[in-house]
């Protein structure tokens, strides 16, 4: 394994995605995972810095940027740090809407 580079499951539990490492490995096999838009199906599948990734958990998606591979299951502040949320940046933005006068 090369430097930065992680399991989906650990990084998925380190970062705070889930609840337990049993809960990533689930969430990684049942395809509702991909990186970098590929749709992964196994727990064992590595990831590093720049990869982004695509979840579809607890009735929504989220876009996670990976910045830093994990050590521990640190405190929700510390687990923060190992990605940037692209969700909002999404969200929050709204179409051009074009208003035709008449």
């Amino acid at each position: 394994m090369a430097a930065g580079e992680q399991r989906i499951d650990k990084w998925l539990f380190f970062a705070r995605v889930v609840k337990s490492r049993s809960l990533a490995q689930k969430l990684a096999v049942s395809g509702a995972v991909r990186v970098n838009r590929e749709k992964i199906s196994h727990a064992a599948r590595l990831v590093r810095p720049g990869d982004v990734l695509t979840i579809s958990i607890h009735d929504r998606i989220r876009i996670l940027k990976i910045l830093d591979s994990g050590d521990r299951r640190g405190p929700a502040p510390e687990a923060a740090l190992l990605f940037q949320d692209l969700t909002s940046a999404r969200a929050d933005a709204k179409p051009a809407v074009s208003q035709d006068e008449g």
